[in-house]
């Protein structure tokens, strides 16, 4: 009980640490990043010729207090020749902190003399930080930072992406945010400056494959591998690898793989042309995994179509 009354404090200052002073503002984590491109890389919007709308919700660390907690919907769609247009909206909350994030994506494509296309991508973001410190076991309650909460800051961001594309195939890099933005609290005396949050860039390089392994009567397999990249200043890089297997166009499963953290089963299920359901289960392979059972992350796609969904259409997870 001591240990957890302990891990509590230290993941609560994490979450504090993480939007101040030299410590870099971390983004959310996914581990069915494959279907959840437009959040990290904004010229994915409208590379899959359809109104597509998505939902992700995430739950890490189950049974730790104040853990993670991330909501994910985002709309996208073609508006004209090689041009779409997309909307996302992320809740993350961490401890005393919810951060919420509203961002708009263009992007542009352009056609290649063999199969693939290059789309280009700018990201406009608002970041909205709350942080209620009156959630913490504070050493010192007459330490001036947690005199007073952050309360609805607004700081602007914007962001580009690559993403080169076919019918089975992608490779995408991208920084998300690329103003490092630095905004403070004064305290209600207007002498100290309580709070100093630093938005740091993130990294992204992002690459999958759809093999064709068997096809035969009424009974098909595709592998679908997948890796992803982050780096940011002040944190480890971050590797994911994912292996799926797809089963007569319907069934996928799989495992996924993040370096030096921990390991996930990846399921889905497409429930029509229009309906995709995915979910995944990350075990911890850290220490931390002796004060958590896992992390639980369930995704939803759905899809109205400009125009009958291609074969290959419906093998895409990307």
């Amino acid at each position: 009980m001591k240990e957890k009354k302990i891990l509590k404090t230290v993941m609560f200052m994490l979450a504090i640490f993480s939007y101040s002073y030299t410590s870099a503002q971390d983004d959310a984590q996914y581990t069915q990043y494959m279907y959840n491109t437009m959040t990290i890389n904004p010229a994915y919007a409208g590379t899959r010729s359809a109104l597509n709308v998505t939902g992700l919700h995430r739950t890490q660390w189950v049974g730790l207090e104040g853990a993670p907690t991330t909501n994910t919907v985002s709309i996208n769609a073609p508006v004209a020749e090689n041009m779409g247009l997309g909307l996302t909206v992320i809740n993350d909350r961490i401890g005393p902190s919810t951060e919420n994030k509203i961002s708009i994506d263009y992007s542009y494509a352009i056609n290649t003399a063999t199969n693939y296309k290059i789309a280009f991508g700018l990201k406009g973001t608002a970041n909205i930080l709350d942080i209620d410190f009156s959630k913490l076991n504070i050493y010192d309650p007459a330490d001036p930072i947690f005199q007073y909460s952050i309360d609805k800051k607004i700081s602007p961001n914007i962001g580009v992406g690559a993403y080169v594309y076919s019918d089975v195939s992608y490779f995408g890099i991208s920084i998300p945010n690329m103003l490092e933005t630095s905004h403070f609290d004064k305290s209600v005396s207007d002498q100290v400056d309580n709070h100093i949050i630093k938005q740091r860039m993130h990294y992204y390089i992002m690459a999958g494959y759809v093999f064709d392994l068997y096809e035969h009567l009424d009974f098909s397999v595709w592998f679908k591998p997948a890796v992803l990249v982050k780096h940011v200043e002040g944190a480890p890089m971050q590797v994911d690898l994912s292996a799926n297997f797809l089963f007569n166009e319907k069934f996928s499963a799989g495992m996924a793989y993040r370096l030096n953290s921990g390991v996930s089963a990846i399921l889905g299920f497409q429930a029509s042309d229009s309906w995709f359901i995915g979910y995944a289960y990350d075990a911890e392979t850290t220490k931390l995994a002796n004060y958590n059972s896992g992390s639980h992350e369930i995704f939803l796609r759905f899809e109205l179509f400009s125009k009958p969904m291609s074969r290959m259409m419906s093998n895409r997870y990307f």
